[in-house]
């Protein structure tokens, strides 16, 4: 039940990477101005999400009295954020990890916030949000990437199918136990080679990396639950996969942190079970489409966040004290003698201009 983190102190341009396990927060890359503080302090699940959307500089509707991350500079934010969550295990030996921290409380929870923030801060330069979980065929992406990642496997089949090509990752993890023809042993393998082929398309498409808008990822495993429930956590099989997953990982943050120039932060969470089930709604890349709001077919703006209270009192004051200022303004002028209350009327006046 802890959390990792590795910061490799590089430039400002950093990249997070972060991957939730079982009943631990563990973050593999960070950038230097990043501040995780190592300690034994506990975060909750349901937190989880803010401390995403405070690492990339955004606000969060509460603050977060967690002493595990500290404010960073206000002009760098990292390029992405990576979240890989890990179901089915209590923790993964990740060795390059620097900091963890217990995480209490493992109920469900997503980046829909912090994903709409990043679109709605970055419209225009259209980011890339992509949030996946094989294991259910759940799909959510955003701006760049419905081009970039429109060749990914998204139903478990086509997954399945890319296994049997050139170049999956059969070919090169040592899969000891696994088997390329169980059900459950397919799942696992299927999630790896969808982390696989994620580092392969930002390698074609380097350009990413190197706009001003940030990317968000999020990505859920499964298989090793499935592993898990069908074999035993004493079998082979679920300590090869655990094993195959952790090195994997590792590659993945690694390939991620260099792609974004280390700019980027990944994370992983790895937690047992959830206390609660999970309901969320997908949709198909096939299906997205450029607009400002993609929860609105009619291209709709998006609602005010909680700023808007803020804005709203400054430029309604604004106005009132703009207003008040030409009333009084405009008595004065009404009512004013021009032989007394003006000095160009004054010195016009024949007696003045006498004496």
């Amino acid at each position: 039940n802890k959390i990792r983190l590795i910061f490799p102190f590089q430039n400002r341009n950093s990249i997070f990477a972060f991957c939730v396990c079982g009943d631990t927060l563990s973050v593999l890359q960070a950038p230097g101005f990043v501040s995780f503080q190592r300690g034994d302090w506990p975060v909750s699940g349901e937190k989880i999400p803010d401390i995403v959307a405070l690492t990339m500089g955004f606000s969060v509707p509460e603050d977060l009295s967690w002493p595990g991350l500290l404010a960073g500079p206000l002009f760098q934010r990292p390029r992405a954020n990576v979240l890989v969550v890990v179901r089915g295990v209590d923790d993964l030996d990740l060795p390059q990890s620097v900091a963890s921290y217990p995480l209490e409380n493992p109920v469900p929870f997503t980046l829909d916030s912090v994903a709409e923030t990043v679109h709605s801060l970055f419209a225009e330069d259209t980011p890339v949000v992509l949030q996946l979980a094989p294991s259910e065929e759940r799909l959510y992406m955003l701006g760049k990437a419905n081009a970039v990642f429109e060749d990914l496997p998204v139903t478990l089949q086509q997954i399945r199918a890319r296994l049997s090509q050139d170049g999956s990752v059969l070919s090169s993890l040592p899969l000891n136990s696994l088997s390329r023809n169980a059900e459950a042993d397919l799942l696992f393998l299927s999630e790896v080679q969808v982390l696989h082929d994620i580092t392969a398309l930002l390698q074609r498409h380097r350009h990413l990396a190197k706009d001003h808008s940030p990317d968000l990822y999020s990505l859920e495993l499964s298989g090793l639950e499935e592993l898990s429930r069908l074999y035993g956590k004493d079998s082979p099989q679920y300590r090869d996969a655990k094993a195959i997953l952790a090195s994997v990982l590792q590659k993945f943050a690694e390939d991620i942190y260099g792609l974004y120039g280390n700019s980027a932060v990944v994370e992983v969470v790895t937690v047992k079970t959830f206390e609660a089930p999970l309901t969320r709604r997908s949709r198909s890349i096939l299906e997205s489409k450029q607009i400002s709001n993609p929860g609105s077919p009619y291209n709709l703006a998006y609602k005010y966040n909680f700023q808007y209270a803020v804005i709203f009192n400054i430029v309604l004051w604004l106005m009132i004290a703009l207003a008040l200022a030409v009333i009084v303004v405009s008595y004065n002028l009404w009512n004013m003698d021009p032989g007394y209350d003006s000095i160009i009327y004054r010195m016009t006046n024949q007696k003045i201009r006498m004496d």
